[in-house]
């Protein structure tokens, strides 16, 4: 399964041409009908139909396909499980058609806030997870962090009454130094999910960042610009 940014690449098939050249054919036609039927289908396999981005199927193989990338490059894989807080309070208090489109507009939100080589996905309900291909954990939480603020920033407008939405999220970070499955990774990632939720929510929680001798110039150069230190010269 490619990644988004991976299939923003992928050349596209050649026009079916009829064998004896009519221009009119109309078994081509028909051809040609089918192929973008299915690729249609393709789509909504792959879709959430509420939301618009990835569903959970898309999310299964394309983090099965990061974390067997981690394993042969050594590059880091980050995820991001995203909850809304209190959303059952915006169902009984505004109806399930708001609650629908607060789902929405938040997918929206993640679709521009996130970089490009990013994949954001419905993982359920009101649950969203977000896979960062070749990415550590200090360079993943400027990203969490934008999308936090984005969304707390960033109410939906019902009927000219903003609805102010927060979000509580939870990071977990693979390396590739020993096996793991996506049940697994994901289970690290809402465990951090929970602790956010326990911690007040509207918050990003995480493992302890490597020690300061063992952090990159990259990964420096990702909690400077997190936290606003300047820039940091290379060694």
């Amino acid at each position: 399964m490619k990644t988004k940014h991976e299939e923003s690449y992928k050349p596209q098939p050649a026009p079916p041409i009829c064998p004896v050249g009519k221009t009119d054919c109309a078994i081509i036609s028909e051809v040609a009908e089918l192929r973008q039927i299915l690729t249609e289908l393709a789509k909504l396999v792959r879709t959430d139909t509420l939301t618009g981005i990835a569903n959970y199927h898309y999310f299964v193989q394309a983090l099965e396909q990061e974390i067997e990338r981690t394993q042969r490059s050594g590059q880091p894989t980050s995820l991001i499980m995203l909850d809304i807080d209190f959303f059952k309070r915006v169902n009984d208090h505004w109806g399930h058609e708001i609650g629908n489109q607060a789902l929405i507009h938040l997918a929206r939100l993640l679709q521009k806030i996130v970089r490009k080589l990013d994949i954001p996905c419905r993982y359920g309900g009101e649950e969203f997870a977000i896979i960062l291909p070749d990415t550590n954990l200090a360079a993943c939480l400027p990203v969490a962090e934008r999308i936090r603020e984005g969304i707390e920033k960033s109410p939906l407008d019902v009927a000219g009454q903003p609805l102010r939405i927060t979000v509580s999220l939870g990071i977990s970070t693979y390396r590739g130094e020993q096996e793991i499955t996506v049940k697994k990774l994901v289970q690290q990632a809402d465990q951090y999910l929970y602790q956010a939720k326990e911690n007040g929510r509207n918050r990003v929680c995480h493992a302890e960042l490597p020690s300061v001798d063992l952090v990159t110039t990259e990964e420096k150069q990702a909690l400077s610009d997190l936290f606003g230190s300047g820039t940091i010269k290379k060694d």
